[in-house]
């Protein structure tokens, strides 16, 4: 019976049925390979848990003498908010990859996952390799020093581009394929290929370290072609967990943190102090020490910041 609040009692006695938790929606995905840029792939090979597995989890701490539990969304919800990260270890995700050598390189950063990778070792590379498309080939940003920014380069150039890129996987392949036929070991004769030839993986991580890794590529700063394919990977998640995704979405990815710092700047505009007298105040450098503009550092990323809020604030 509930209590006066509308909240269950739980019997601390009680065990839960241990039954395996299978999602119809999940399971029409698995073998299935979803498409990702021109020889890519994600496939999800198999899950383990879903959202009733992480509050069950969580539960566990509720001992004897516990008079009430929220409810199984609002446990969630409780528990990406104040941080509460085990309970979400219990949900595993298993996926088969396919990608280009540059992506997985920076894919294996991540490196809370069991990976098992197609080893060039022992079998032939494929004649697959990743030319960007057009709209990709853009100017080195001058902001963020690690991306592309938005300024397109002129069509003959970047048709110029496209068509060297493509003789240089042509020749390359070519040559890999005339020192297999020389006798070369494979595992020497791989390092003529450039890294737009692609990989395939095995990768198994649990919800929580997932949930960290989306965060971070699917964050407008990294490469565009890791986010496609974190893109697919969040549809996927989504289905198994969708409760909290969308808490990881409220309070992870669509959030905003602030530093000490940034919070006496904010305390500062709050009682009608000019944002960048605000910044100075509070010690977020606006300006270099020759006087010039910053286009980076903690004083433009708080002002990006602010400026996502306002955008925020004109919403309907």
């Amino acid at each position: 019976m509930a209590d006066e609040e509308g909240i269950t009692p739980v019997d601390s006695h009680q065990v839960a049925p241990m039954v395996r938790p299978s999602i119809p929606a999940a399971d029409a995905l698995i073998g299935v390979r979803k498409p990702v840029l021109q020889h890519g792939f994600v496939a999800l090979v198999d899950y383990m848990g879903n959202d009733a597995a992480i509050v069950q989890a969580a539960r566990v701490s509720y001992g004897l003498g516990t008079k009430s539990v929220r409810s199984d969304e609002a446990l969630l919800r409780y528990l990406m908010r104040h941080h509460h990260t085990t309970p979400f270890e219990m949900v595993e995700f298993k996926f088969l990859v396919r990608l280009p050598i540059y992506v997985a390189r920076q894919w294996i950063r991540h490196r809370t996952a069991s990976v098992n990778e197609a080893s060039a070792r022992y079998s032939i590379v494929p004649d697959e390799y990743e030319v960007p498309r057009p709209e990709a080939v853009r100017r080195q940003d001058t902001q963020n020093r690690q991306g592309r920014s938005d300024e397109v380069l002129p069509p003959d150039e970047v048709a110029a581009f496209r068509k060297e890129l493509q003789g240089v996987y042509d020749d390359a392949y070519g040559r890999y394929e005339a020192f297999l036929g020389l006798g070369v070991a494979r595992e020497i004769a791989r390092i003529v290929l450039p890294v737009g030839f692609y990989t395939e993986w095995y990768w198994k991580i649990n919800l929580h370290n997932l949930f960290h890794f989306l965060k971070l590529r699917m964050d407008p700063h990294a490469q565009e072609e890791i986010r496609e394919y974190s893109a697919v990977m969040a549809e996927m998640v989504k289905t198994v967990v969708p409760v909290a995704y969308k808490a990881f979405e409220d309070f992870d990815l669509n959030s905003e943190t602030f530093s000490h710092r940034e919070r006496r700047a904010l305390a500062a505009i709050l009682r009608g102090t000019e944002e960048r007298k605000a910044c100075e105040e509070a010690g977020l450098p606006l300006v270099r020490p020759d006087g010039k503009p910053m286009k980076t550092g903690e004083g433009v990323e708080f002002l990006t910041k602010l400026a996502r809020l306002r955008a925020l604030s004109k919403e309907p």
